[in-house]
């Protein structure tokens, strides 16, 4: 099977795509993967041939402007910029138009059904989050106010209505450069073009999610789609390996893509958490939430290194609730700190983390103080419960092996 995997955004959301590419190349098909040119690394060695794009997201969360605004203005100041960079990744895709696949497998916040359709063949959206496929299970973990339960399924409306706002030219995008008719529905990336629902993968657990737990027959919860280090690169930079070996484990803290932020503000509360917890901390610099100079020496900085590789060896993790983070923080089987930025999908995971038992209250960004962050940590590295818990939940969420999954079921897609 000849498989086209298209892809965008921060690492977070990629990396699972690359995870999959693996196990695809594993089991002998053909990959041809687009994806953001800074990312394209992760795809070298499981995928025959690699589309690089330009990595608009980064180009976004770099510029000083919008760094420079505060998160009260960023939402709205945002869109026009963000409105821009996605209209460029609608053309990066129209490239990957010339490649011949059997199947398209797109992240469900990109229109790459639109390709599979220009090609005659299938495409399957790949969920990150929750907030695609409607169900009465819980709200839309995107909407972002209280609903009664009764109004659960109709709160997944809201996730096309952001769509219709980041995306406004797929339309004109769709006739101008792909040259495809009108047809309605034509949005809608759980429907294929006759209208009947396709086969749909979310690469996430059940077991954080609320339970009873209700999806139709063509939605997929495979489990998370976790990107194991290469052989050749699971050491870690010289300092981090001895700064690890010097004594107790220490925690990690990380706040991945979150770029607009105050990071010195940051960096000072981190530290003064780490002082007053009277823990060892590894900071993982990301996209530059965090910034270095306002650590002492005692913590120990990275800008990036590997999560399945650090994560086992720590006593917990302080994150900021995404996907891809909390995916490899439950699989190395240790208690969590979620700090959500948002109030909706972050917000969302770190209520569930909690209701799960592997996490403390949330602690969200906004209300953030060294002493709040402090409590917390001390709770995560000395209450048993949560050791327990986690290691427990860490067990059943690496026997899901989603990768493995995804791969039979798209090798059963009509």
């Amino acid at each position: 099977m000849k498989v086209l995997i298209l892809t965008h955004f921060s690492r977070g959301d990629i990396q699972p795509f690359a995870a999959l590419a693996k196990s695809l190349s594993e089991q002998g098909h053909e990959v041809t993967v687009g994806a953001p040119e800074t990312s394209a690394h992760l795809f070298h060695a499981n995928a025959q041939r690699v589309l690089r794009f330009q990595d608009r997201t980064k180009k976004i969360v770099n510029d000083p402007h919008i760094r420079g605004l505060s998160r009260k203005n960023v939402p709205l100041q945002l869109i026009p910029r963000v409105q821009r960079e996605r209209a460029g990744m609608l053309d990066d895709f129209a490239s990957a138009a010339d490649e011949k696949p059997d199947i398209v497998i797109h992240s469900a916040a990109l229109p790459g059904h639109q390709i599979a359709e220009l090609l005659g063949v299938p495409a399957v959206p790949v969920c990150a989050h929750p907030s695609w496929v409607p169900t009465t299970s819980f709200a839309n973990p995107f909407f972002p106010y209280a609903l009664p339960s009764s109004l659960n399924r109709s709160s997944y409306a809201w996730t096309g209505l952001v769509m219709r706002t980041l995306f406004p030219t797929v339309g004109r995008w769709r006739r101008r450069t792909l040259g495809l008719p009108p047809r309605r529905g034509h949005r809608n990336v759980m429907l294929r073009p006759d209208g009947t629902p396709t086969v749909a993968l979310q690469a996430f657990s059940r077991h954080v999610l609320p339970s009873p737990l209700r999806y139709p027959k063509w939605v997929h919860t495979t489990g998370y789609w976790l990107l194991p280090t290469a052989p050749d690169r699971r050491e870690a930079p010289t300092a981090l390996s001895a700064f690890l070996e010097a004594g107790d484990p220490p925690i990690c803290i990380g706040f991945g893509s979150m770029a607009l932020t105050e990071p010195r503000r940051l960096g000072r509360t981190v530290a003064e958490a780490v002082r007053l917890a009277d823990v060892r901390a590894v900071v993982v610099g990301g996209w530059g939430a965090i910034d270095p100079h306002e650590l002492p020496d005692e913590i120990a900085y990275v800008q990036e290194t590997s999560f399945d590789w650090l994560f086992p060896r720590v006593a917990a993790i302080v994150h900021h609730g995404g996907n891809g983070t909390i995916g490899y923080a439950l699989a190395a089987g240790r208690p969590q700190v979620v700090c959500p930025f948002s109030t909706t999908d972050q917000a969302f995971y770190a209520r569930q983390l909690h209701s799960c038992g592997v996490a403390p209250p949330p602690q969200p960004y906004r209300d953030l103080t060294p002493e709040r962050l402090a409590r917390a940590i001390h709770q995560a590295v000395t209450d048993g419960r949560l050791a327990r818990r986690a290691h427990e939940l860490g067990d059943r969420i690496r026997a899901e092996d989603g990768p493995t999954k995804a791969v039979k079921i798209l090798e059963t897609v009509p």
